[in-house]
């Protein structure tokens, strides 16, 4: 190394600026080794008493180490917190010996993580979601128990919640219905759903963290607040209802099945819907309450039942398949009766006294004892006279028989139970009706569609892992592979029961719903082995467990919703007690009792398929929405995805919802809908950068390209409006106040128009000095705006004066071809009282910019009269046509009467003639240009001298005479000639020469006087006032006079806009206000109005 000598001072500022710029660096060690000599020397070099002083210290992150000056303090050193450590990860204090810390993060997984499966099994939770105050805690318990893998975090949790009280009391009835092929058609619709779903909710789940909320949680921050809002109460509705289900069915389990005797409160005859439906009210009432008591214990005491939940639907599904094993060779003993063919007809146990063996059979008399009795078959056969199974031989009746209920797969049944057996209520067979009191009938009717919608809920629960995201060690694989596991191990299950059940039972037992030909015995449970309780006991228990654990995430997700603040009704079940969403809670338990009290199994898996379909609708449509965008944000770690897959998956979703049920389908549909547009018109404001803000910017986007900005046809023609609003300041207080607020009530009245607007206001200084008052004035305008109920945007710009301020935003306001195409000016009152006539200088310069910029203008005059957006007005609009402009008199007009403000009103017309013109004839042609531009207006015309209106008329427009001659050619009979008065009006605003000999004719005129009569300067013009200069006063006199005494009564007058003068020069702009003044003297509410120079209005469709 080259010695030097260096100055203390400076290498004291070298040293500053080496630790400045080293404070806080981030280097990455491959190498362990050198990480832990790097942290000896460091340690050794550092004093034992104070390792907080030691010159730098080494906190590790993964593999990333942070080297961090001890000189540059941690950002929570000073904060006050009592003792409590609120540091992030990389600001930890290092307490122990660095060295031995970063050894143990080599181990930190393998010290952390449970060393049997019993040890999982017993700290497995079961898929239960954390409410927002658990998964906010970042204790070290919690960090240590976030190490669950994919089969106990993600695989067995989705398991559970997938398999369902359906399997177990419903699908072998399903294959007896529907046959073998259709049911594993409907196995494979199902199943496809949500393997498609999952793909999808795999890649949104590794596209980030998922914290409580589930999918609630990615569907909003993916679609917005109020899709996610609205999805999340559904979703929130189908976890509710599912419990309602497992409650139903477990209860269903134990009266039908497990004590059909002495389980019956009331009526004899458990197997009439009316009097099983009261049973299942009242015991499905207790079993909630007893549930509902332990969710409310906590979330601890549930989780320790999970385990339990989990082995009685591993052990009932073990259980099964033994069952179909040992039927191979040992079928199990379970005769039931038949009498007839084609249909047979399936006799009902109890009618035999339970004693098949005994009393199947067709004798008339059977031996009871010491006398002779009718045999109860027969009896039940013959004692009606309409029965035609009755068919006398003798004393026996035919065609009577004993049959194994479960043949088993040593006798193949599958190709007797391929087809489907659809039949209504009450039928045997399709259209072949059966008595129901000795026969299995039929109890509701059964179509392919209808099976749909009730097997629907075997496949829900995938949610269970992404659930669970921030238990779990890496989310970003767990997830997705413990999801789609599941899926596909559930299905596999689910296909191979079809086949097997189809291939072991009997046809005809298959179709016994509730097992009343073998004794209330549930048919799944009689084909298991060792025993038929092994079944009844694990499907209750699972269904339990099930609706226990949707009970606890239910409200949850419900608090989730409520925290968002996306419905403000339920901002009270956002509380908390104990950790414990108790409010939230209490009222699931009220919409789950509402499902109980349903009591149809059938009907509540037809209702919270709705609701889980909606929801897994939305997942597809969230990432095939985020994948078609391409969005910066969307990175998923999950990459075998693609939005074909996910559209399909929205397709079939929406496809199996009408296909289960229409009406159930609209009336969820509706329910979204209205809780859609209520967080759209009530909820709060939120910024999640999701995926249709994403879309609505590529939706702008690609119109913006597609506008083009040369300027629209006429018929597409609509004011798009940049309001000038005035803001002044209170130098008290520092704040802004809007003065004239009513002209965003006229923007509201004139939004019929479909344009956009643009509410704009200037701060007159430096924007260095201004820009902190930039936002406040914006929000300012934001709130008037809506207050007003106007759509549209607001502009706040500093510049050092108000005219530059508003030349800029004239010329530069807009985007592409949408830019604004009228400025709203309102007319500024006290001008009179501005010596230096700056106000009338901006003013007219303001007119002259947006003529330039070929922008219309329209300014209302004395605007604070001007009626508010309740004031209904019931009157005239009257319409002062002295010179075409375009049409935008007659635009704005209509406008304003499709406003329910001035909807009322009458449009009045008056046009100013010459007293040689033909006055009647020239109201005829107005009257048909009026009805060829499709306007209802009352036609008046005005006669006046030449002399007297020739100063007005005579500008850039038309002249009188070409409007004359433009009403003529109204009158020409040949179709192709209509064309002519559009096209003339078009070609003499829009011929460049006509435009310039109009424009040197007026400028010629202008410099022989500029509206030169001033009260002020009266003596000092006196020399310069010429007999034109005075005429035209006059004519603005005799003018004026003529609209207050025919618009007297109007509710609004609407007149053409003098053109300013071509010279700017103080006397020229006093004198033009001045004029104008005079020439609306006396007028209320007063809209001038000045064309841009082109057509706005047609007379063509």
């Amino acid at each position: 190394m080259m010695a030097s000598t260096t100055d203390p001072d400076e290498e004291q500022h070298h040293t500053l600026i080496s630790f400045d710029r080293l404070s806080n660096h981030v280097k990455f060690h491959d190498d362990i080794s050198t990480l832990s000599r790097k942290a000896s020397s460091i340690q050794e070099d550092s004093p034992s008493t104070s390792r907080k002083d030691s010159l730098s210290s080494i906190e590790k992150s993964g593999r990333f180490v942070v080297v961090k000056s001890a000189e540059v303090p941690d950002i929570n050193d000073n904060d006050g917190n009592n003792g409590t450590n609120d540091r992030t990860p990389l600001q930890t204090g290092l307490e122990s010996d660095v060295t031995l810390k970063l050894n143990e993060s080599l181990y930190e997984e393998r010290e952390h993580r449970p060393r049997t499966v019993l040890d999982q099994l017993y700290n497995y939770k079961g898929g239960i979601v954390p409410n927002a105050v658990e998964a906010e805690k970042t204790t070290v318990s919690q960090q240590k128990s976030a190490n669950l893998g994919t089969i106990f975090g993600v695989y067995l949790p989705c398991v559970q919640n997938i398999f369902g009280v359906i399997v177990f009391i419903r699908l072998f009835w399903l294959i007896g219905i529907a046959g073998a092929l259709q049911t594993l058609l409907i196995v494979f619709i199902c199943s496809s759903c949500t393997l498609l779903t999952a793909i999808s909710m795999a890649a949104i789940a590794t596209n980030g963290i998922v914290p409580a909320g589930g999918a609630y949680f990615m569907i909003s921050r993916s679609l917005g607040p109020e899709f996610g809002g609205a999805v999340g109460i559904l979703f929130y509705l189908g976890n509710t209802f599912a419990a309602s289900m497992y409650i139903v069915g477990a209860v269903e389990i134990v009266v039908k099945y497990m004590c059909p005797e002495k389980c019956r409160l009331f009526g004899d005859d458990v197997e009439k819907p009316e009097i099983a439906f009261n049973h299942y009210r009242i015991y499905g009432t207790l079993l909630l309450l007893m549930i509902g008591a332990c969710v409310l214990i906590g979330i601890r005491f549930v989780t320790k039942i999970a385990p339990l939940s989990l082995c009685a639907v591993l052990i009932s599904i073990v259980a099964i398949y033994a069952g179909v094993i040992k039927s191979s060779f040992s079928p199990p003993d379970l005769p039931i009766c038949l009498v007839g063919y084609d249909p047979p007809h399936l006799i009902k146990s109890n009618i035999l006294y339970n004693n098949i063996s005994g009393y199947c059979h067709g004798k008339k008399w059977c031996r009871e004892g010491n006398q002779d009795v009718l045999c109860p078959l027969y009896a039940s056969l013959c004692s009606k006279t309409t029965n035609t199974l009755c068919v006398h031989d003798g004393d026996n009746v035919r065609d009577v028989r004993i049959e194994s209920g479960v043949p088993g797969l040593k006798q193949w049944q599958l190709s007797e139970n391929l087809f489907s057996h659809y039949r209504a209520e009450g039928e045997i067979e399709h259209d072949i009706k059966g008595d129901s009191t000795f026969e299995v009938v039929a109890q509701e009717l059964t179509t392919f569609l209808i099976l749909v919608g009730i097997y629907f809920p075997s496949v829900t629960g995938i949610m269970a892992g992404s659930n669970r995201s921030g238990d779990l060690r890496d989310p970003s694989r767990s997830i997705p592979r413990g999801t789609i596991a599941a899926i596909l191990t559930t299905s596999v299950i689910y296909l191979s029961n079809v086949i097997f059940l189809a291939a072991c039972v009997h046809g005809s037992l298959l179709r016994d719903k509730f097992g009343d030909s073998i004794n209330k015995q549930l048919v799944v449970a009689v084909l298991a082995w060792p025993s038929k309780w092994v079944i009844m006991v694990g499907a209750f228990c699972s269904t339990v467990g099930a609706g226990l654990q949707t009970l606890t995430g239910a409200p949850r997700l419900l608090q989730a919703v409520a925290k968002d603040d996306l419905i403000p009704i339920l901002r009270p079940l956002a509380k908390s007690y104990r950790g414990e969403p108790v409010p939230a809670l209490f009222l699931t338990l009220f919409v789950c009792e509402c499902g109980i009290l349903i009591a149809d199994v059938d009907k509540l898996t037809a209702l919270l398929s709705m609701f889980f379909l909606l929801c897994y609708g939305f997942v597809n449509l969230a990432c095939a929405l985020q994948t078609i965008l391409k969005a910066p944000s969307w990175r998923p770690r999950f990459r075998f995805y693609h939005w074909i897959l996910s559209v399909i998956g929205v397709l079939l979703s929406i496809s199996i919802m009408f296909i289960a049920s229409w009406y159930f389908a609209l009336v969820a549909m509706f329910i979204a809908i209205v809780i859609y547009k209520f967080i759209e018109y009530k909820g709060a404001e939120k910024e999640w950068g999701d995926g249709i803000r994403g879309l609505s910017m590529s939706a702008a986007r690609y119109a913006l390209f597609r506008v083009d900005e040369a300027p629209p046809h006429t018929k597409n023609w609509r004011p798009q409006l940049l309001a000038f609003i005035n803001v002044q300041k209170n130098e008290d207080n520092e704040t802004y106040t809007l003065h004239h607020t009513r002209v965003l009530n006229f923007l509201y009245q004139l939004k019929a128009g479909r344009g956009f607007v643009v509410a704009a206001s200037i701060l007159e200084g430096d924007y260095l000095e201004n820009y902190q008052h930039v936002g406040p004035v914006r929000e300012l305008l934001k709130a008037s705006m809506a207050q007003a109920k106007v759509p549209g945007f607001a502009e706040v710009l500093a510049a050092k004066d108000s005219e530059d301020g508003i030349s800029a935003l004239i010329q530069t306001e807009g985007l592409g071809g949408l830019r604004p195409n009228t400025v709203v000016l309102c007319w500024p009152v006290h001008w009179k009282k501005d010596y230096d006539s700056y106000t009338a200088d901006a003013f007219i310069r303001t007119i002259a910019i947006a003529e330039a910029r070929q922008c219309a203008v329209i300014v209302p005059k004395n605007i604070d009269s001007f009626p508010d957006n309740k004031n209904i007005q019931d009157g005239t609009i009257d319409i002062w046509w002295i010179i075409h402009d375009g049409g935008l008199l007659f635009l704005i007009a209509f406008l304003l009467k499709r406003n329910k403000v001035w909807s009322r009103c009458r449009l009045r017309l008056f046009t100013v003639a010459q007293l040689e013109d033909n006055s009647v004839e020239m109201k005829k042609e107005l009257e048909q240009y009026m009805y060829q531009l499709r306007i209802e207006a009352e036609v008046d015309v005005v006669e006046m001298a030449d002399q007297e209106i020739s100063a007005y008329a005579h500008e850039r427009t038309l002249k009188l005479a070409e409007r004359v001659k433009l009403l003529k050619d109204l009158k020409l009979a040949n179709k192709e000639l209509q064309l002519q008065p559009q096209i003339l009006m078009e070609t003499m605003v829009g011929n460049p020469q006509q435009q310039q000999q109009r424009k040197a004719s007026l400028e010629e005129k202008n410099t022989q006087y500029h509206y030169t009569f001033s009260p002020k300067q009266l003596d000092n013009l006196k020399k310069d006032v010429t007999t034109s200069s005075m005429r035209k006063m006059h004519s603005a006199v005799r003018l004026n006079r003529e609209i207050a005494e025919r618009s007297r009564d109007a509710k609004l007058v609407l007149i053409n806009l003098p053109s300013p003068p071509s010279k700017q020069s103080s006397l020229a702009a006093y004198s033009y206000m001045e004029y104008v003044d005079v020439l609306t003297e006396g007028l209320d509410r007063l809209l001038l109005m000045r064309g841009s120079g082109r057509e706005v209005i047609t007379i063509f469709s």
